[in-house]
């Protein structure tokens, strides 16, 4: 996430057709939606029906310091979503934090109140402050309504919408993310407990049995060697110990929610997943990857698991460049042959670069904006905020990189979304 180089990939285009649910009559139904649950079935995610599916969306940011989705002290979730969906999206990568989970285990099951959850990241005034402006705006809460709650609510209107709800464990200790040096770089770090981890996510998975619009889960995002903890990544930062702690998250939520895909993101930034894809030893062991090894509760990992990739190769010198480095670093698992062992769905769940006037026209931008539709390759750009309660210690913190300008209301970069991103919406679900 955020200007660190990613990589991704190009395939093989093959086409399915669809295979609608049929009548008794013959004629073809149109499935209630989100007519789940999803699976996979070679590189194609596909609906209950049969029919290939493929996300187009943004990240919707809850990750941090508050552990509220952003942007509700300027606009109503209603509001927000209503952005979302005049783009023509379907999706939304909503972010959590572990520690909002371990805060409910700390407190007896019960989540903290907004209010104190601003006044804790904010300070007495400003919390307050903020905490009365999101209420004005969104007057079904009160100073009493829980973190989980407004999630709830978030998710009852992408439902409500018809926006799947993607979502997304993005760190462990609420914070902006990511660096290598923040605690919560790896399993083991600082702020990254293995067995928090794994609680949170089944949490998660098991809470979200009551959002219609929630398909699919990514059990950790931008994964990274935790350089400030050097005996840490000597002896743990490496695919063999990935691999172990991937499975133990896929079984917790497969465990708590069968019905949920399963994002699995790879190393240095989630920017690469190669050993995964050609099938090579997962280092320094020399065991492979096999989708039977995710077995808990009837061999999930047949039709359960995607592959996520993250790519911000902003100063690319040409798109022809951008296309090998995604290919070689996980987009070939959509096609087969090369050198593909393991063939998968696979989704660039972060892009982003500076909403201005011309960013979008460089070759970065515009490479993009044609690969991921002709592929048919699911993704979901960084990012809707366009602020933050508090990022990186400084509040109501400006997102140059938002789609939404300051206060929510209006596009940042109206000339993107006009000439482009509606376009790679509508080319992507076309």
């Amino acid at each position: 996430m955020k200007p660190i180089f990613a990589l991704l990939a190009l395939a093989g285009l093959s086409t399915a057709a669809p295979n609608p649910q049929s009548t008794q009559d013959g004629l073809s139904e149109r499935a209630a939606w989100p007519n789940g649950p999803f699976v996979t079935s070679g590189r194609w995610i596909l609906d209950a029906s049969g029919k290939n599916l493929t996300y187009a969306g943004t990240n919707w940011p809850g990750h941090a310091d508050v552990m509220i989705p952003e942007g509700l002290q300027y606009q109503s979730i209603e509001t927000i979503v209503q952005k979302v969906k005049s783009l023509g999206m379907n999706a939304v990568r909503l972010t959590f934090a572990i520690q909002m989970v371990d805060e409910i285990y700390a407190n007896n099951g019960n989540d903290i109140t907004i209010q104190k959850a601003f006044v804790q990241a904010l300070g007495q005034a400003n919390g307050t402050r903020v905490l009365n402006q999101m209420l004005a705006k969104n007057p079904r809460f009160s100073a009493s309504t829980t973190r989980l709650q407004v999630f709830d609510a978030v998710a009852e209107e992408l439902a409500k919408q018809q926006i799947y709800v993607h979502l997304d464990n993005h760190i462990s200790k609420g914070m902006w993310c990511c660096s290598d040096t923040d605690g919560n770089s790896w399993w083991g770090d600082t702020h990254f407990s293995t067995a928090n981890w794994v609680r949170g996510l089944s949490y998660m998975a098991n809470h979200g049995k009551s959002w219609p619009a929630l398909t699919s889960i990514g059990l950790r995002n931008e994964p990274r060697e935790p350089k400030n903890n050097p005996a840490l990544s000597r002896t743990s930062y490496n695919w063999q110990a990935w691999y172990g702690y991937m499975r133990q998250g896929a079984d917790a939520v497969h465990a708590a929610n069968p019905a949920l895909l399963i994002f699995l993101s790879g190393l240095s930034f989630d920017t690469y997943l190669t050993p995964v894809v050609q099938g090579t030893a997962l280092t320094p062991g020399s065991g492979r990857f096999s989708r039977a090894d995710f077995s808990a509760g009837g061999g999930y990992g047949v039709d359960k698991l995607v592959l996520e990739l993250h790519n911000y190769e902003t100063g690319v010198g040409s798109c022809e460049t951008l296309k090998g480095n995604l290919d070689r670093n996980g987009f070939q698992a959509l096609h087969s042959g090369n050198g593909v062992a393991n063939v998968f769905p696979v989704m660039m769940t972060e892009f982003g670069f500076q909403m201005d006037a011309q960013t979008w026209t460089g070759v970065y931008a515009s490479c993009l904006a044609r690969y991921l539709p002709a592929l048919k390759a699911g993704w979901t750009i960084w990012v809707l905020a366009g602020s933050y309660y508090v990022r990186s210690g400084t509040q109501d913190y400006d997102e140059g990189w938002g789609l939404l300008n300051h206060d929510w209301s209006a596009w940042r970069s109206q000339g993107y979304v006009d000439g482009a991103l509606k376009a790679m919406v509508r080319d992507t679900l076309s």
